[in-house]
């Protein structure tokens, strides 16, 4: 099943590139786009999808509605990376350079000395109207390392410093400076959403190619496998949901992100589009389950000692079921149990997440849209290694188990009644 997420984390530079490449896939399989401006109409059997911005995406199938909640999916469209500002090009002796910000908490030396391409989205004026479409550079830039010779203690400790360290090598300078948009497009551009982004493709390593390596592994695997188990799933009832957010990387509170209305509104949208009113909506949201769907961290090869003594989240172990005590994570005893009942019924591999109790835990979307949709959830994810950084790695065997997972869940009724949670 690795093949379509090779190809999918090649082809999606961006939040942009991989909403496009997702909705393209949606499109081959007989989804339906929507619109959030237009009325919707719903049936059952129905498969559907809308986009907003252009980096959000909610994909949907209807089933049998006698009985109506969601089992939804979310997971993140955006990685780590370096955006570029206005006015971003400059001269610095006999280069010019870009002028970028840090987006995202990225492991920033792993950017250097690398193939980056400038990827996003522009906003064009034609036939009068503005809008948005996606671009990438057929040229490479690259940040420099600076040598050894200069800077001997480098491997002894290195803090990148964002403005001074990380602003990428455009070209060789000239009397005028290059026009970054000119570069990527012949249409009028006012606007931009760039950023530079590890162009290196993914590849397979190990002595049994069991291991699979590529930028953007977080959370592009997510977004793939839950429309895979979309497409795929078998007849259930209510309404399968298939959210994938931006913005995760830098906290999720915006109009595509988990802290915005999106999800809510969605939601919401699908009810009364299938003829059913508040009171109907705030029942199905009891007799719903989420599962928020972002990657964990495996045990390191040469730094074990930083994962938890008695939960060590092993690669080819697989689907990881990530809990914490501060809520960092949405998995409570009760929700872990109908994921790991679902995943048993399947065959499915899994395994338990816990951070040392001693280091700080990173979040996620999860606990941000519980917000705004309150419902049963759990976290779950991958095991990889590499978190943040330009390259990421996990064993390609769990993410078959994802899958399989997943497509289990879509498939499984889960009936919330009197004497407790019953699956069928």
């Amino acid at each position: 099943m690795t093949d379509r997420l090779i190809e999918f984390l090649n082809a999606s530079y961006t939040a942009y590139h991989a909403v496009e490449n997702a909705s393209d896939l949606l499109l081959k399989n007989g989804f339906v786009p929507l619109s959030e401006t237009e009325d919707w109409t719903l049936a059952e059997g129905g498969k559907y999808f809308v986009v907003r911005g252009g980096s959000a995406l909610i994909a949907f199938t209807v089933g049998d509605l006698g009985r109506f909640a969601f089992k939804i999916i979310a997971s993140h469209t955006d990685s780590p990376a370096l955006k570029l500002k206005e006015n971003a090009v400059s001269a610095s002796g006999p280069y010019t350079r870009l002028n970028v910000e840090k987006y995202g908490g990225g492991i920033w030396y792993s950017f250097f000395d690398r193939p980056l391409k400038i990827a996003g989205r522009l906003a064009v004026r034609e036939d009068g109207a503005i809008r948005g479409e996606t671009a990438e550079s057929g040229f490479f830039v690259t940040i420099p390392s600076l040598a050894v010779h200069m800077n001997r203690g480098v491997n002894d400790g290195f803090a990148v410093n964002a403005q001074t360290d990380l602003q990428p090598v455009l070209s060789l300078a000239s009397e005028e400076l290059p026009d970054i948009p000119a570069l990527l497009t012949d249409k009028e551009v006012l606007a931009y959403d760039l950023y530079l982004v590890n162009a290196e493709p993914a590849y397979s390593f190990g002595a049994n190619g069991e291991f699979l390596a590529s930028p953007r592994i977080d959370n592009l695997t997510g977004v793939l496998s839950s429309l895979e188990a979309l497409l795929s799933h078998g007849e259930s009832e209510g309404v399968c949901v298939a959210a994938c957010l931006d913005n995760e990387e830098v906290g999720s509170r915006t109009l595509q992100g988990a802290g915005g209305d999106f999800l809510e509104n969605v939601l919401r949208r699908i009810a009364y589009a299938l003829k059913f009113d508040d009171n109907e909506y705030y029942k199905a949201l009891a007799s719903s389950f989420l599962i928020s769907l972002d990657n964990a961290h495996a045990v390191h090869p040469n730094h074990p000692e930083k994962c938890d003594p008695t939960n060590r989240t092993a690669p080819g172990g697989g689907v990881v079921i990530k809990a914490h005590a501060d809520k960092a994570y949405t998995t409570d005893g009760l929700s872990s149990a109908v994921v790991k009942e679902i995943f048993s019924r399947a065959g499915v591999k899994y395994q338990t997440f816990f951070n040392r109790s001693d280091m700080a835990s990173g979040g996620t979307l999860g606990a941000i849209s519980l917000g705004h949709v309150g419902v049963l959830s759990a976290d779950l994810g991958l095991a990889q290694l590499a978190m943040h950084s330009a390259s990421e790695c996990f064993a390609k065997s769990d993410y078959d188990e994802l899958i399989s997972g997943l497509t289990a869940y879509y498939s499984s009724d889960i009936l919330f009644t009197e004497e407790g949670i019953a699956l069928r």
